[in-house]
């Protein structure tokens, strides 16, 4: 989540595998922030970065320089680690480095039209994907070592995306999800499914990563509008919802998992549990909750589902309501959490729970607004 050009104060944010921390760039350098009490973690003022990757709550860091000065380039990634505040590894390329993702056992680099597949202990390559010219770094990566993806771009003309089986080195398979070139992908975190949105960002695309098939189609609106950033919930199982900002400055939260439940009712087979009853159904509205004005028009932000808790009808067996808690990243500078409820008629709530400055984090915890 780069944004080298960005007016705004941070220049990239990112949270770890698991959305129990993130990390955040501005101008004089980066910060490391716990998600669960918003206490800063490390900071350290050294310059811009436009990538910081973590590696779970350890203390490795993958990181690169925006190119303001000499030792910050933009081609140079570096392992850094916090408890000693020292680089342990420095690994540079022919041209900008656009995204970095990384897992216990792999590393990807993606570059403009090359991203390259590394060992994360030995940092030997394993692999390099031709891509098509990916200017935007466009990239998703789920880290569970049983079902771990990398999602790329197939096209410039159309929005069509590569997925590669990253532990076994070779390609899965194509989806062509729209019409217009992609502006946002997410995986799920067990590397079941498949988030997309095109250029026009109207709608959402849901697809079963192992079959390559549609699952689900979810209408954002019927006006064009930039998708900054698309996040499962961290479920083992099904992905229970999805979120989504753009530059509506809207959230948008798509449920998957109150519709599951009701098709399992109607077929008692796996497919019958996963794929829409019709098309109509797959486009219902009433699948999609929106929180208006959560950030100003036109700022990036990025949204994750740090938490899903089900609860359970104390009469029968069957989930009776949801409560997920959203964490959301504006660029102009603000942390926003939101507790997210929806009960079994599909009837939902927002609630502020905190909101923070991230640029005046210092020490101890955060305080909220």
């Amino acid at each position: 989540m780069a944004n080298q050009s960005s007016p705004y104060p941070i220049l990239c944010a990112s949270f770890n595998q698991d959305n129990s921390g993130f990390a955040i760039s501005t101008k004089d350098g980066f910060k490391i922030i716990d998600s669960n009490t918003g206490r800063l973690c490390y900071d350290r003022a050294v310059g811009a970065f436009i990538i910081v990757e973590m590696l779970y709550s350890s203390s490795l860091l993958a990181i690169v320089g925006a190119g303001e000065q000499p030792s910050l380039s933009p081609r140079r990634l570096c392992f850094f680690n916090t408890t000693t505040g020292a680089p342990l590894r420095e690994m540079n390329f022919l041209t900008s480095i656009l995204a970095v993702r990384l897992n216990r056992k792999r590393l990807v680099v993606v570059l403009q039209e090359k991203t390259y597949i590394y060992d994360s202990n030995s940092l030997s390559m394993l692999d390099t994907i031709d891509t098509v010219p990916n200017l935007k770094g466009l990239c998703a990566f789920s880290p569970s070592l049983e079902g771990c993806f990398l999602a790329l771009p197939a096209s410039t003309a159309k929005g069509a995306v590569l997925v590669y089986n990253v532990m076994e080195l070779q390609l899965h398979c194509e989806i062509d999800a729209h019409r217009s070139p992609l502006a946002a992908i997410a995986l799920s975190s067990n590397g079941k499914y498949i988030a997309t949105a095109s250029e026009q960002g109207t709608i959402i695309r849901i697809h079963l990563v192992s079959e390559a098939t549609k699952s689900y189609s979810f209408r954002r609106g019927t006006c064009s509008s930039t998708i900054f950033s698309l996040s499962f919930a961290p479920s083992l199982q099904l992905p229970d919802i999805l979120v989504a900002t753009s530059s509506s400055g809207s959230v948008h939260i798509f449920s998957l998992g109150f519709e599951t439940n009701q098709r399992t009712k109607k077929s008692g087979s796996f497919l019958g549990s996963i794929l829409p009853c019709s098309v109509n159904d797959a486009l219902d509205p009433a699948h999609h909750h929106v929180l208006h004005n959560a950030v100003s028009a036109g700022v990036r932000s990025y949204a994750v589902v740090r938490k899903v808790d089900n609860v359970a009808d104390s009469s029968s067996s069957e989930i009776a309501s949801c409560r997920a808690i959203i964490s959301l990243i504006a660029y102009n500078g603000y942390f926003q959490e939101y507790a997210f409820t929806l009960n079994s008629q599909n009837e939902s709530t927002w609630s502020l729970e905190r909101e923070f400055n991230l640029v005046a984090v210092i020490s101890g915890n955060a305080e909220t607004s």
